[in-house]
């Protein structure tokens, strides 16, 4: 077994982000984690994530985007893709702490991963200056991303 501590620096987040790209998380910091056995078992913000919130993360084409890859039980959404593999009971197939990693940073488990590193702040190349140092989503995202993703039995 090999555990793999991946300690975030603190970031603070500009404002003026808000003005044309909500693409990025409302967070001041990213938190530590633990990789343990290909999965992050520990909650990012200390309790579980609302798979409400977390679905409409999914169906949000500017934030999530997780339809632009995946097919998923939203049967009321159109233009599913199909680069990334099909969630449809994924629940039963990963645990939720292989499912948080997946979200997290899935170039963990695959450098060559397509799938985007959602709480990752360093390591990218090519990125605009206003988006240096800056994580995807926010740990809360992310808990309610897991959550909802659990929940596709």
């Amino acid at each position: 077994m090999r555990t793999r501590i991946l300690a975030l620096g603190v970031f603070v987040f500009a404002i003026g982000l808000a003005l044309g790209s909500n693409a990025f998380a409302d967070q001041k910091k990213l938190v530590k984690y633990v990789i343990n056995d290909d999965a992050i078992s520990k909650s990012l913000t200390g309790k579980a994530g609302n798979p409400a919130n977390g679905r409409k993360l999914v169906i949000n084409r500017k934030k999530g985007n997780c339809l632009a890859c995946h097919m998923m039980p939203i049967y009321e959404q159109q233009f599913h893709g199909n680069v990334g593999p099909r969630l449809h009971g994924v629940g039963n197939r990963l645990t939720e702490g292989q499912i948080r990693l997946q979200i997290v940073n899935s170039k963990v488990l695959n450098e060559n991963a397509i799938m985007p590193s959602f709480y990752v702040d360093t390591g990218f190349k090519r990125v605009l200056k206003k988006f240096k140092g800056k994580a995807l989503l926010s740990a809360t995202e992310i808990e309610d991303l897991v959550a909802y993703t659990v929940s596709l039995k």
